[in-house]
């Protein structure tokens, strides 16, 4: 039995006093299992799509608040944080080619940042923990948006308080346009038939959030109750013959493993960065923190189905499975069919090109091992660079999970594509653009991204794991984009 599970035995017996019955039940209790129990009693919230102005130069300007309020998460009046609202925040939607600004206010007492999670942008705009806005400021992020349709998110990402502020309910959508990478035949009526599907677990002590959790120590919380959009129990009334889900996994730490109850297949046509070349039925799909998936279901006049998430870890060893959430399966959104449905257009069988980068044509590959809260023996300085990348340049990154716990990585401003799996080729639902992917233990993951248009010597991008509590603790690495071979990075902070 590994040293650190030991080690959290000694911890829990003396918590407990030394019972060694409650150490037992521990040991042989099951994972939480809210299947066919969940009453599914109130419509999905579909967080609202942004407004926006277009100024006198033709930005399309958004506003966003970070700000405190009270919420029902089906426990009476629970204080959480939101953006615009008192929590989560509206779905932003703009298309390729648009000058985009965003000004940030921090209604907040504490320090944030606002990250745009999957988005190809200039570093200092990027939201990462050396541009914090204090309690009480303001931050413009400007660019302009040159990357295909795809679902993307933001949320907070401050030096050491990302998870709690994520926790509390900071995070929403962003939904990029462009029909050149995108498919008409789809579903596309935004709340109708398409439809954002923020899930994230929560666990409570009496009416307020606790980051107590369920025995989620090691990797963060692990709540016992799910919330999709910020709706308890949900349920989503569905109109057509298809409906098409943009799943995010905006936990903290938990990994889902996403299903029906009915088994039916699914349709996956779109990962973290944009749809694949071509849907890929499914019966079920994982997905680890950070991670998005596109996914489209048929739908039958007058049925009930219930996506839900089912053990995610069931090969994984008996620590993993017990302290990572691996043992655990919820009821997440019930769809309800209306009786007459109006009829949909068939899923094509191909979507989008994937121009596939070439490795050949690599400047640099490097290697990062993860392990503890370490990434290649180092936790995370804001004074160090770990990576000097050249603007326009292609690299493989080699990046293994060193040990025994799951890990989710994440590379800011690229889109990514994966070359191999422990040396083999990557299953077909890793086929298509990424930015995050789950590291299972002890294995590696070979990818490879362009590093375009965007060179600052002076702010860096980070990549991490993006296990929350992980992140804040030092797994997290940083890297510049300087314009050409030789230069030195600079770093300035704020």
């Amino acid at each position: 039995m590994r040293k650190w599970l030991l080690g959290g035995l000694g911890l829990l017996l003396l918590l407990c006093g030394g019972g060694v019955a409650a150490v037992t039940w521990f040991l042989t209790r099951s994972g939480i299992d809210t299947t066919g129990k969940v009453e599914f009693e109130r419509a999905l919230r579909i967080p609202p799509l942004a407004e926006s102005t277009v100024d006198k130069d033709g930005r399309r300007v958004f506003e966003l608040r970070a700000q405190a309020g009270e919420s029902d998460l089906g426990h009476g009046a629970t204080r959480t944080w939101g953006y615009n609202g008192s929590y989560l925040g509206p779905t932003l939607r703009a298309g390729r080619g648009e000058q985009v600004v965003v000004n940030i206010r921090n209604g907040l007492g504490e320090s944030t940042t606002l990250h745009w999670h999957g988005m190809h942008l200039p570093a200092r705009a990027d939201g990462g923990p050396h541009r914090p806005i204090v309690a009480g400021g303001s931050f413009q992020a400007a660019w302009k948006l040159d990357q295909p349709a795809a679902t993307l998110w933001y949320h907070p990402h401050p030096d050491r308080h990302t998870e709690a502020q994520v926790y509390r309910g900071l995070a929403g959508m962003f939904i990029t346009d462009d029909p050149g990478t995108d498919s008409a035949a789809l579903p596309h009526e935004y709340g109708v038939d398409d439809v954002p599907v923020i899930v994230q677990d929560k666990d409570f002590d009496g009416s307020q959030l606790s980051m107590g959790g369920r025995f989620g120590g090691d990797i963060g919380v692990l709540g016992d109750e799910i919330l999709v959009n910020g709706t308890p129990g949900p349920y989503l009334d569905v109109p057509t013959e298809l409906v098409r889900l943009r799943l995010l996994n905006a936990s903290t730490a938990r990994i889902y493993n996403f299903t029906f109850s009915d088994g039916r297949p699914f349709a996956l046509v779109g990962t973290d960065g944009g749809l694949l070349e071509e849907p890929y039925p499914m019966r079920r799909l994982r997905l680890s923190v950070g991670e998005r998936a596109e996914i489209v279901v048929a739908m039958r006049p007058g049925e009930r189905v219930t996506l839900r998430s089912v053990k995610p870890l069931p090969d994984f060893g008996f620590g993993d499975r017990k302290f990572s959430g691996g043992e655990d399966s919820f009821d997440v959104l019930q769809l309800r069919a209306a009786p007459a449905l109006r009829k949909s257009t068939a899923v094509p069988k191909t979507l989008v090109a994937t121009p596939r980068l070439d490795p050949g044509q690599a400047a640099k590959t490097r290697d990062f091992t993860l392990s503890g809260r370490q990434i290649n023996g180092d936790r995370m300085d804001m004074e160090r660079v770990d990576a000097v990348v050249v603007k326009n340049t292609i690299e493989v990154w080699n990046v293994r999970n060193g040990h025994d716990t799951p890990h989710s990585f994440h590379i800011h401003d690229v889109q990514f594509q994966v070359l191999t799996v422990d040396g083999a080729a990557p299953p077909r639902q890793l086929g298509g653009w990424k930015d995050t992917i789950f590291l299972e233990p002890r294995k590696r993951y070979s990818v490879i991204a362009r590093f375009s248009d965007h060179a600052d010597p002076t702010t860096a991008y980070m990549f991490h794991c993006h296990v929350l509590r992980h992140e804040d603790e030092g797994m997290m690495g940083q890297f510049v984009i300087v314009e050409k071979a030789g230069d030195k990075p600079r770093l300035a902070h704020g």
